[in-house]
């Protein structure tokens, strides 16, 4: 099978700001090889997608994501940002072990920062946080195919089915983790 590479079209990142959001995809990168301070080593990655609550020029919803090592260490990046998002710490047994794919489908509130670089705009999620009281997230994009769930020819798109869901209208007190 062929792998084209193609021109694509422009493309529009998500803006920045404060958005209601819903969790549509949990990603597993696998390992991943970093540098830090000269020090080589190979870590497990995930990435994290939220459809927002503002649309593209096309109609399809913006999505935002980031992109974590798959660890809940008292330092890592995730497990601040699902405490944040949960509103309360993990418990003991949960720090054994615990299914990052609870967060589909549910919603947040993240903190969508744009930066410049080598002349193109990227968007970046810097926090993300449990909505306030009352507050749902956007209705999930009934187009919208998990990245695990696509074909090869269509891992660049992605749009199609959705995963189940009840259209992100979890209530405060009804979030699954």
């Amino acid at each position: 099978m062929a792998i084209l590479a193609k021109a694509g079209a422009t493309f529009t990142p998500c803006p920045g700001g404060s958005h209601v959001a819903v969790c549509i995809d949990v990603v597993d990168l696998g390992l991943i090889a970093s540098n830090f301070g000269g020090v080589s080593k190979s870590q497990h990655k995930i990435k994290v997608v939220w459809q927002v609550d503002e649309m593209r020029d096309d109609g399809t919803p913006f999505h935002a994501s980031k992109r974590y090592t798959l660890s809940l260490h008292e330092k890592s990046s995730l497990r601040k940002d699902l405490e944040s998002w949960r509103g309360r710490a993990f418990t003991e047994d949960e720090l054994f072990g615990w299914d990052v794919e609870n967060v589909l489908g549910a919603s947040a509130m993240i903190s969508v920062v744009q930066e410049a670089k080598n002349g193109s705009v990227y968007s970046n999620v810097n926090a993300v946080m449990r909505p306030p009281r009352g507050v749902v997230g956007p209705k999930l994009d009934e187009k919208y195919i998990r990245v695990k769930d696509r074909k090869p020819e269509a891992a660049s798109g992605n749009h199609a089915e959705q995963p189940d869901s009840d259209g992100g209208s979890y209530t405060d007190d009804d979030i699954p983790f």
